[in-house]
């Protein structure tokens, strides 16, 4: 509940209301929307390289961690939000936040052309990106660490990616972006680094913890598995689980959040 006026004075230290949010979010949709294209597409390629590095920790901290199954996803969770938090901090342009943009759109600041052309740069650049840094670890020897029993971690990761069915993968995107949405939101109403870094990391290591699926970060894990020659993971089972888990994040966060809080507080009577 938003217990902040739109109009409160600004002292540098409170969150921004949900109103101001909103406008800054749409603000940021149709910047986005109007960039030029070599720069989207090398954001989008360092924002699947952040990504990447997220899920790279990810797999690490969850080898051979001694813990039960509650507290060691919440460890990893913690680890994955790395990925955002290089995305938002450092500035980059991730396909799952940019869903956002819908926004703008149903304000009709931005075209379904422009909204469409963001979507799909990005989300090759984002492509390019985490499928690069797998490879990039693969050659490293990220799969050799811990006597290779990060290999067998990320195996498992990526077995269990390509095995969930269509609909569960679905419904796991929509649940994964409406928390992913959320933080790049709440990161939005913080004011300093320290502040978007803390609003970031628990809705993060909450879709990681439930076990959701994010398009981009299945971009890096099932990728590494592949390099690393992982039987049953090829690239049917790669898009098998990336088409529906795409399709699932764009409901999540375009419908459930971006769509929302349009009607919430920008839709005009």
């Amino acid at each position: 509940m938003d217990t902040q006026p739109a109009s409160s004075p600004d002292n540098g230290f409170d969150a921004y209301a949900p109103p101001r949010i909103a406008a800054m979010v749409e603000n940021a949709g149709v910047r986005k929307a109007n960039m030029a294209l070599l720069q989207m597409l090398t954001l989008g390629v360092l924002a699947g390289a952040f990504i990447g590095f997220g899920a790279m920790f990810y797999t690490v901290v969850m080898t051979e961690h001694g813990l039960g199954f509650g507290p060691s996803r919440l460890l990893g969770g913690v680890a994955f939000s790395l990925g955002l938090i290089l995305v938002i901090i450092a500035g980059a342009e991730l396909f799952t936040g940019n869903n956002l943009i819908v926004m703008a759109w149903a304000d009709r600041k931005v075209s379904t052309t422009l909204l469409l052309r963001n979507w799909v740069l990005v989300y090759m650049g984002n492509l390019v990106g985490a499928a690069a840094t797998a490879y990039i670890a693969y050659l490293a020897g990220a799969l050799d660490l811990g006597g290779g029993a990060v290999a067998k971690t990320a195996a498992g990761i990526a077995t269990g990616k390509v095995n969930i069915s269509f609909s569960q993968a679905l419904f796991r995107g929509i649940l994964c972006n409406a928390l992913v949405c959320m933080a790049v939101w709440l990161s939005f109403a913080a004011r300093h680094v320290i502040g978007k870094v803390a609003v970031i990391v628990f809705p993060i290591s909450a879709f990681v913890a439930l076990g959701f699926e994010h398009c981009i970060a299945n971009m890096y894990f099932i990728p590494l598995a592949m390099f690393g020659g992982v039987p049953g993971i090829d690239v049917a089972g790669f898009v098998g689980n990336v088409v529906p888990v795409t399709i699932g994040n764009i409901i999540g966060g375009g419908g459930f959040v971006a769509l929302v809080y349009w009607i919430v507080y920008l839709k005009k009577d």
